[in-house]
């Protein structure tokens, strides 16, 4: 009979897992010891949190959940960071670790204890699973992989007692439980489209609920001659060359303005949050149809008309079929070559234009469809979000609604190994990096080329605009600036200093040909040009 540790890696395996994130300890050696016989690649981050962030990028890109699998106490808790980050964010990850021993009823003394383990990472993840009887393993792996692949994906923490992760079990593998989305009322459909036809100004906001229906939200949108904007998430889900986009940038002050103006939106998996404009819910006078997978998000940050809870693809095809049948008015005073209006785009183009010799760079260098990781860093969410453009979903990854730093390095790792051959690279801050830097000799030992740039500003510089702008001492912002290049070239990776964008372009493109990461640091363009502050 399968020990409980191997029960589980065998389910593992059974839900099409085939890359672990994590770092072995004392309490989780009975499941590593069958990693390797059920084919299961376990890749070794310096640091749990940069398990956790690879996991991430792993997910976001494959678009199947990341795995991390740490020891008790510390290791799990180093992780929950990055759990919070994809429950943020709607990432499918399943976070495994042992727990204290079946019996026990708390005190102090053990190895690792934590107080009350599972209720810490319950905070952080959309639940936490301790384990009694080993033999609930496989039906409780099949629930929790049907509920990070199905509905809205969030992290999921199971915990084994480390005292039956040696046990033997009477039981097998399960196979994956068939998923089943609701199905939005036709009837609903059918007046939501109405809605939609009669309007004179409508626009469609697109969060990462909509990247499986990336043909569908195109349709609706050349259907209604309505520009499309998208959350940060939902960066690509309609192709940012399309006439009618305009990109990831419900944050630009214009945008927020047609918004404000429009007759009718449709949200498309988008919770319309304060992350995603930056100052506060949109302002929406108009009719609101919401479509989402999860009923919670109806009348969140915005009262929906017309809440339609279903998977995404299939509301949008029901409500493009109605909106064939029912006559449009015309629009107002709306030309085709006119949407979105040319001083709406003319605003998002405009912003971050202190970055865009960077962003600009960076997009000429990397083929079309690389992956492109970022940081909470200002060449990111004021350069990159709105000066990168993307074709598709799942090639701008960024840490949006945790906010969380040291995010680019780690999920670039991960994206790298969710679909090997694609040129992957990451965007960061010099006090961002910091925080797993140490990931670098995670990069050289996985071994895909990887450009890590750079973006120089001597420590927190949105922390110390911040600081100024309040008029107070800038405390804890500036940092020593340590030899980056020099820090890869002892993990066994390369790097360099550049100060033009025609060097970082170079840089880059001499770095997708060279194994392991290449460290590429530019200074932060001048002030004279700041974007628009949020």
């Amino acid at each position: 009979m399968p020990s409980a540790g191997e029960l589980l890696v065998s389910s593992l395996r059974q839900h099409s897992v085939d890359v672990v994130f994590g770092i072995p300890g004392t309490h989780n050696l009975g499941i590593y010891a069958h990693l390797d016989r059920h084919g299961l690649r376990h890749v070794t981050p310096r640091h749990e949190q940069g398990a956790g962030y690879a996991a991430d990028g792993y997910a976001r890109v494959s678009g199947r959940p990341g795995v991390v699998i740490t020891t008790t106490g510390p290791g799990v808790l180093n992780a929950a960071a990055a759990a919070g980050q994809a429950y943020s964010d709607s990432v499918p990850m399943l976070l495994i670790s042992p727990g204290m021993p079946s019996g026990h009823r708390g005190g102090e003394g053990l190895l690792h204890e934590t107080r009350d383990q599972s209720a810490a990472l319950a905070a952080v993840c959309a639940a936490s699973h301790r384990v009694r009887d080993p033999a609930e393993l496989p039906g409780l792996l099949a629930t929790v992989f049907t509920r990070l692949t199905s509905g809205r994906p969030r992290p999921v923490h199971l915990e084994i007692p480390y005292d039956l992760i040696d046990t033997e079990v009477d039981a097998a593998p399960l196979p994956p439980l068939p998923a089943a989305a609701p199905v939005a009322d036709d009837r609903a459909v059918a007046a939501a489209a109405h809605t939609l036809a009669a309007a004179r100004r409508p626009v469609v906001v697109a969060g990462g609920g909509a990247r499986r229906a990336t043909g569908e939200l195109r349709d609706i949108a050349e259907a209604l001659a309505a520009p499309v904007v998208t959350t940060a998430n939902g960066k690509g889900v309609l192709p940012e060359s399309h006439r009618l986009s305009l990109g990831a940038a419900l944050h630009v002050p214009e945008v927020q303005q047609l918004l404000a103006s429009a007759d009718a939106v449709l949200a498309v998996g988008t919770e319309l949050s304060e992350t995603d404009t930056w100052n506060g819910p949109p302002r929406l006078t108009g009719r609101v149809v919401r479509v989402d997978i999860d009923p919670g998000q109806m009348h969140r940050n915005a009262t929906a008309d017309h809440p339609l809870t279903g998977d995404a693809a299939q509301v949008l095809t029901g409500l493009l079929g109605h909106l064939r049948s029912v006559p449009a008015h015309p629009r107002s005073g709306r030309r085709s070559g006119d949407t979105p209006p040319p001083a709406v785009r003319s605003a998002v183009r405009d912003y971050g234009r202190r970055w865009r010799d960077v962003t600009g760079a960076l997009r000429a260098a990397l083929p079309e469809d690389a992956v492109l990781t970022n940081d909470s860093a200002m060449a990111c969410y004021f350069g990159a979000l709105t000066g990168f453009p993307t074709e598709r979903p799942g090639r701008f990854l960024y840490p949006t609604g945790f906010g969380t730093l040291g995010y680019a390095l780690p999920a670039a790792v991960g994206a790298s190994l969710a679909s090997p051959g694609r040129p992957v690279a990451a965007l960061s801050g010099d006090g961002g990096l910091q925080f797993t830097v140490n990931e670098l000799a995670t990069a050289v030992e996985v071994g895909a080329p990887l450009p890590v740039v750079v973006v120089s500003n001597g420590g927190y510089g949105m922390i110390r605009q911040e600081m100024t702008e309040r008029g107070q001492p800038t405390v804890g912002v500036d940092l020593a600036v340590p030899d980056f290049p020099a820090i890869a070239r002892a993990y066994g990776g390369d790097g360099c200093h550049v100060a033009s964008p025609a060097e970082l372009r170079d840089a880059v493109g001499k770095a997708l040909g060279v194994p392991g990461p290449t460290v590429v640091v530019v200074p932060e363009p001048p002030a004279s040009s700041t974007a628009p502050s949020a």
